[in-house]
């Protein structure tokens, strides 16, 4: 078939696999094998999967090439046609396993897909297997108690970030062209920043969560993880849409994300995130931050600094909300078996469940100033920049969960808050090689325009193209 070129991992994107397999350089099981052989090879080391699923996914990629052999060039009919997907364990699979981390769900096996999991299988997505996550979803660690901790690809020591914690390592690993993630308090731009790779969390309401295991019905967002935004633009419109079916779910119109994608910033207003709550991140951070800032002047915009140091009471409002929602969900759990919880996770149920009442709706009344707050800024900018997170990775060995989740959230979780849609790219990487991420903020329902900045951004630099090199752990 094609050419018969082997696919190679070491580059490969999302779009640029598209592009070879339309033009049949290769088939969509020759390029399912090539990342099966590669989490085969790899998974022993960074620990990204709970459930490799092969053989769905060969039988995925068989119907894909049987599509495409019906297809004429250039009539493609499913926008991720054979494209190998992974996704966190927190979505329901149709007769696969869905453990969300938990040892209370080991051998919980559901009936349907979820929402957004149905969506990337009609656009013609291949499920390569559910990956491993932080226990419920609640931390951003990656250091699960039951299901080990996933290691990352940039240096082993390091945790990954999380929730969403397998599912990045295995786009930064070369193990999948895309994954899907979720994000509360951060748990998709936290180990994208700490990962160099791209993380979106669309607005509120924009892509379904049905069928996502719940840690807070205010606050969870779904988005992608990808090497690139060209590549999170064609999963987010693979995957946006109202579901009637889910209440937290918005009637708003879904824009063509790749239509605009390349018309860059020019004559833009980006407010740079300043003041003593952002410059209390780590030196090398805030010069990546800078250098960002100067990159987007040299594309035509106009950069002003202004003070967003009030975003602090969103981050401890999202905070508030999180562990009291989860506490309610998990209330039977935590009454009946308080010990079939990880000790952080159970630590910080234990103080959502604490929370009076008078905390909680204070917490709600910040959520909807800050939204209206939010709506004022966006009047006069286009974009906010700031840091994804304040530090680079730190040690998986010492690192305590609980205070990681303060700190590491301290510029993601205000965003969850308000239900803006937020961007996560690379942008520098430390003096000891670790990632660093930037973060682009634009206004409810305005994910083009994110996306928008940050492929300008990547045109413009290259660290997107920087991939780690792993070496397996070898018996």
């Amino acid at each position: 078939m094609g050419l018969n070129m082997k696919p190679d991992l070491s580059t490969i994107t999302l779009s640029i696999a598209l592009e070879q397999l339309r033009r049949r350089e290769f088939s969509a099981v020759e390029l399912t094998e090539a990342f099966l052989n590669q989490i085969e090879r790899l998974n022993p080391t960074i620990n990204a999967f709970i459930t490799p699923t092969p053989e769905l996914a060969r039988r995925g990629a068989s119907r894909a090439d049987a599509l495409l052999a019906d297809q004429a060039p250039g009539r493609e009919c499913c926008a991720l046609l054979g494209m190998p997907l992974t996704l966190k364990d927190i979505f329901d699979t149709a007769g696969i396993r869905t453990t969300a981390g938990s040892r209370f769900f080991a051998d919980h096996v559901p009936a349907e897909d979820a929402q957004a999991v149905q969506k990337l299988k009609l656009a013609g997505g291949v499920v390569l297997g559910k990956t491993n996550t932080h226990e419920i979803a609640l931390g951003v660690t990656g250091v699960n108690p039951h299901y080990g901790a996933v290691k990352n690809p940039w240096n082993l020591t390091r945790v990954t970030g999380g929730s969403s914690s397998g599912s990045t390592a295995a786009v930064a690993a070369g193990m999948c062209l895309a994954a899907l993630g979720s994000d509360t308090g951060g748990s998709i731009r936290i180990p994208a920043s700490l990962c160099g790779v791209v993380g979106l969390k669309p607005t509120y309401g924009r892509v379904s969560t049905r069928g996502v295991f719940p840690l807070s019905w205010n606050l969870d967002h779904v988005g992608p993880l990808t090497q690139t935004v060209r590549d999170a633009a064609a999963m987010l419109s693979a995957m946006a849409g109202f579901d009637p079916h889910d209440p937290a779910s918005a009637d708003v119109p879904v824009e063509d994300y790749l239509v605009h994608l390349e018309d860059g910033v020019r004559g833009w207003r980006i407010a740079l995130a300043a003041g003593n709550y952002v410059e209390a991140s780590d030196p090398q951070v805030l010069a990546a931050l800078s250098e960002a800032a100067r990159v987007f002047m040299e594309l035509g915009a106009r950069v002003e600094k202004v003070d967003m140091s009030w975003i602090e009471d969103l981050a401890l409002a999202n905070l508030r909300m999180v562990t009291a929602d989860g506490a309610a969900f998990h209330r039977e759990r935590l009454a009946e078996h308080p010990d079939w919880f990880g000790a952080d996770v159970r630590q910080r149920l234990e103080s959502g469940a604490a929370l009076t009442s008078s905390e909680y709706a204070l917490a709600r009344r910040t959520q909807a100033e800050s939204r209206r707050r939010f709506e004022m800024f966006f009047e006069n900018f286009d974009l906010l920049l700031l840091p994804t997170t304040p530090i680079p990775a730190p040690p998986i060995e010492g690192t305590q969960a609980v205070e990681a989740a303060r700190r590491l959230t301290r510029f993601t979780a205000p965003f969850n808050l308000a239900g803006l849609p937020a961007l996560s790219v690379a942008c520098g990487f430390t003096d000891e090689k670790l990632p660093v991420g930037l973060q682009m903020i634009s206004r409810h329902w305005g994910e083009a325009t994110a996306l928008r900045a940050g492929r300008a951004f990547e045109q413009a630099t290259q660290w997107h193209e920087n991939r780690p090199k792993i070496f397996p752990v070898t018996e």
